[in-house]
């Protein structure tokens, strides 16, 4: 089988020694070309090249922003000449939540080796994914709030990058709003539209962690069942801390009367009053007025 490693050499637990323990161990199981990143989008032309010249696996070593980009990558070519690659993860970013949904070690030599048993005894795994104005997402997508964080934490992104950069940024961001809370307008199949202040999408739980405490919004949600919609219709201090303490509970249930959430969607629509940010797998598209989301089942082949 023809491979190609992805190496993001900036993601916050890749190292030179951990990259070449890695490739060497690769090549004794495939044929291996070994790429470093060195700008945005870098991963996503080599996994779509990876796909246009028909290999059988695209190993992401990075983050979950180098996991997104490989997967867009993956998923480029509407019809491609050849079979989709396969997906592989060996952690090295700080949160590595798509890699942990999965159930995968978070330290890189153990995955490897999960990786290895894998091509082995060709073990893979269908899961499906989110697409948000049309770019694929692994396990969570937001607008308002947290995309504000993500933002502010991407202007400060490098090796010291963290989970409490994120919610030291976050408090942050709901103690003095940088471009105040536009009122956003959920639509779902077969209800009335509802204004909220700020709503997550999820594809996956927990949705996040809080270093080793897993974050949940919508703990029904997986890769095999339809998107997760949490949404709050205000942000008073009560109601945030309320909905925080929910969250980081065993089970995640969340109650209140200013929670909006659905489960299992096939689809939603968010449009916003004034342009408010977008992010996927916490990176940045950008600003967008309305978005659609959409559930796509059996989306990608991984190898686990």
């Amino acid at each position: 089988m023809r491979a190609v490693l992805v190496v993001n050499p900036r993601a916050t637990a890749t190292t030179p020694g951990g990259r070449d323990v890695l490739a060497h161990a690769l090549a004794s199981e495939v044929k291996l070309e070994v790429v470093e990143t060195d700008h945005r989008g870098h991963a996503r032309a080599v996994a779509r090249a990876a796909v246009e010249d028909g290999l059988g696996l695209v190993v992401a070593h990075g983050g979950d922003g180098t996991v997104n980009e490989v997967v867009n990558g993956l998923l480029d070519p509407p019809e491609p000449p050849a079979p989709r690659p396969m997906l592989g993860v060996v952690p090295g970013g700080s949160a590595n939540v798509f890699a942990r949904a999965l159930g995968l070690p978070r330290d890189p030599v153990e995955a490897t080796g999960r990786l290895l048993r894998a091509l082995e005894e060709r073990s893979v795994r269908r899961v499906g994914l989110g697409r948000a104005d049309g770019h694929w997402f692994t396990f969570n997508a937001g607008m308002g709030w947290d995309a504000d964080v993500v933002a502010a934490v991407d202007r400060r992104r490098g090796k010291r990058t963290s989970p409490w950069l994120y919610l030291r940024t976050a408090v942050a961001g709901y103690l003095r709003p940088p471009n105040g809370r536009p009122t956003l307008t959920v639509r779902v199949p077969g209800a009335d539209p509802v204004e909220v202040c700020t709503a997550f999408v999820s594809n996956t739980d927990p949705w996040s962690y809080l270093g080793p405490r897993p974050v949940h919004l919508n703990a029904h949600s997986s890769f095999d069942s339809g998107l997760g919609l949490f949404a709050l219709t205000g942000l008073g201090l009560p109601t945030v801390l309320r909905h925080v303490r929910q969250a980081l509970r065993a089970h995640g249930e969340h109650r209140g009367r200013r929670l909006l959430r659905h489960d299992d969607l096939p689809v939603l629509r968010i449009t916003a009053e004034e342009p408010v940010g977008l992010q996927v797998d916490g990176e940045l598209l950008g600003p967008r007025t309305h978005v659609e989301f959409a559930g796509v089942p059996d989306a990608l082949t991984v190898a686990l």
